[in-house]
């Protein structure tokens, strides 16, 4: 799992790279998967036997991919609290785009996972032999066919009571039926990911440049709030120890206040208004009085609400196609 979060967390920063791994990761995974644990029971339990290998494993990737995305959980975080303000149409249309972000994402390794599957054809020979439905029963039942319809399910284990060349026949159509399958997901993926890219690219309200130097200081930023974070809760845990163990008054350390930490964590929506690459970067810059009483005004104007990324940009960070 750790491995996994750190692919993805790749794939976060790096689309292409990442995504790139992380579908590399969920193949070789799956080849693993199919040589080692894969056996077809050759019976009556073959469709269901088929059809929870092939899927199963890409709906508990897909969750898995949710659960290690940050994004799931700031956009859930408080969500159901009172003060979470998401009725508005502004705030719903940023939640929504995030939620396709977030899916963007988690949905690389399920389809790989399947496609994969799919090009192998194990899972799927296994599945159509246990069906009374299969595109290959119209072999059965011919007056010049050998292939018992009785004895189907038993292909996938390489029967000896079905004649070798009866049998072989019936697995290459199978297999040959789940390539062209795997081929074409793997196409409407490619296609549906270049088409939303142009689109995202199309309506991006700002220059090639300035969104690279957008990503960069996305990227720069996550890893130093990680880096403060985790900083500045040792220096109060460091404070706090003392205090209790030496009987001592504890040294003021100054901490951002619940209203403050929901201002850098609330969604955002970019407004072509102002420069603001970032809540935390909005918070700054817009904040009309410091602890000292001095006054800082704003030195850019905007308005919306944020992720770390506007969201129509981190749409175009997400997708996998180069520009």
């Amino acid at each position: 799992m750790d491995k996994f979060r750190v692919v993805l967390n790749i794939a976060n920063k790096q689309s292409n790279l990442g995504f790139g791994l992380l579908a590399l990761l969920t193949a070789g995974g799956e080849q693993i998967f199919s040589s080692v644990v894969f056996s077809c029971p050759c019976n009556e339990l073959n469709f269901i036997y088929g059809l929870v290998f092939l899927l199963v494993p890409g709906l508990a990737l897909l969750l898995l991919g949710y659960i290690l995305n940050k994004k799931t959980w700031k956009l859930l975080t408080g969500l159901c609290h009172g003060r979470a303000k998401l009725c508005s149409c502004k705030r719903l249309r940023a939640a929504v785009t995030v939620l396709f972000q977030i899916n963007t994402t988690a949905l690389v390794a399920p389809f790989t996972w399947i496609a994969v599957a799919l090009l192998n054809g194990n899972y799927y020979e296994c599945l159509m032999t246990g069906t009374k439905v299969s595109p290959v029963q119209h072999l059965c039942g011919k007056s010049n066919s050998k292939v018992p319809c009785e004895n189907l399910h038993r292909f996938p284990c390489r029967d000896d009571r079905v004649l070798k060349a009866d049998r072989e026949d019936v697995l290459l159509a199978l297999k040959a039926q789940s390539q062209i399958l795997g081929w074409l997901l793997i196409a409407s993926v490619m296609l549906s990911n270049l088409l939303l890219t142009c689109l995202a690219r199309c309506s991006s309200p700002i220059s090639y440049l300035q969104l690279k130097f957008w990503r960069a200081y996305a990227q720069e930023e996550g890893e130093l709030i990680e880096s403060y974070n985790a900083k500045h809760a040792k220096e109060l845990a460091q404070r706090n120890l003392q205090s209790f163990f030496n009987q001592k008054p504890a040294e003021p350390i100054i901490t951002p206040s619940n209203k403050e930490w929901e201002k850098i964590s609330s969604l955002y929506k970019f407004s072509t208004k102002g420069q603001y690459y970032s809540t935390l970067h909005r918070y700054v810059e817009t904040c009309q009085e410091s602890d000292d009483g001095m006054m800082r005004m704003a030195s850019i104007a905007s308005s919306g609400s944020a992720d770390g990324h506007p969201a129509v940009l981190q749409f175009v960070d997400d997708c996998t196609i180069p520009v």
